[in-house]
């Protein structure tokens, strides 16, 4: 279950650049984190890349699906799926679980932003937050799921984080489902192996499935009568 600490990574990630960007202070702590100022900008590279603050209140990317309530359940509710999905699967191959916990990562990261944010800076109840996007890449203007967007949609860490592990399943499908494909071929071969054997010679069969039940028999009283 090590993956775990790659999801943990992408969660640190994600928030200590959030408030780095949004500013925090704790007195007690002695922590005091001055921030940048709703929707100003820094230049990173020129005009093409900056750093911008904004508040989504909706999805990655600054898409929005229903009420900031709904969305907030939502993703409370897929983050312990794919929690569930990850320890179900923790024997498979290492590529389907480094996926998920990219997933993980970015959904817990953006889920903190929405259950605890409004609470923590004091604009909204518990589960009704914003998530602080910051990466700004200027592009050519262009339509999304019926959007019109005049550069390429502010985003976060998590938001890298969860892009990312939905590629990796895609574009790495059939590695991950070949194997247990390969694996169901090969105990159907051999069931239909014995079933044809026992089609065409049935006494055989049941003396070779008895030879054996006989041989595991017979080796397990040896070593009974072995001195210890």
């Amino acid at each position: 279950m090590r993956v775990f600490y790659l999801s943990l990574a992408v969660i640190l990630l994600d928030q200590i650049t959030k408030l780095k960007v949004k500013g925090i202070k704790i007195p007690f702590l002695n922590i005091n984190i001055e921030g940048m100022t709703l929707g100003s900008s820094l230049e990173v590279f020129g005009n093409f890349f900056k750093i911008t603050f904004i508040e989504n209140p909706g999805m990655a990317f600054g898409l929005e699906l229903g009420s900031k309530l709904i969305l907030s359940i939502f993703t409370l509710v897929a983050t312990v799926l794919i929690i569930y999905f990850i320890y179900k699967n923790r024997n498979e191959g290492v590529y389907l679980r480094l996926s998920l916990a990219f997933i993980l990562g970015g959904a817990v990261g953006n889920l903190i932003d929405r259950l605890f944010y409004g609470v923590i800076f004091g604009y909204a109840p518990l589960f009704y937050g914003k998530v602080v996007d910051f990466f700004h890449f200027n592009i050519p203007d262009f339509n999304l799921f019926g959007k019109s967007f005049y550069s390429w949609p502010i985003f976060n860490v998590a938001d890298i984080s969860v892009t990312a592990g939905f590629l990796m399943i895609l574009l790495g499908y059939n590695k991950i489902f070949k194997k247990q494909s390969a694996a169901g071929e090969t105990d159907s071969t051999h069931e239909n192996s014995v079933i044809s054997d026992f089609d065409e010679n049935p006494v055989e069969v049941l003396e070779s499935e008895t030879a054996d039940s006989s041989s595991y028999t017979s080796g397990t009283e040896v070593k009974k009568d072995l001195p210890s």
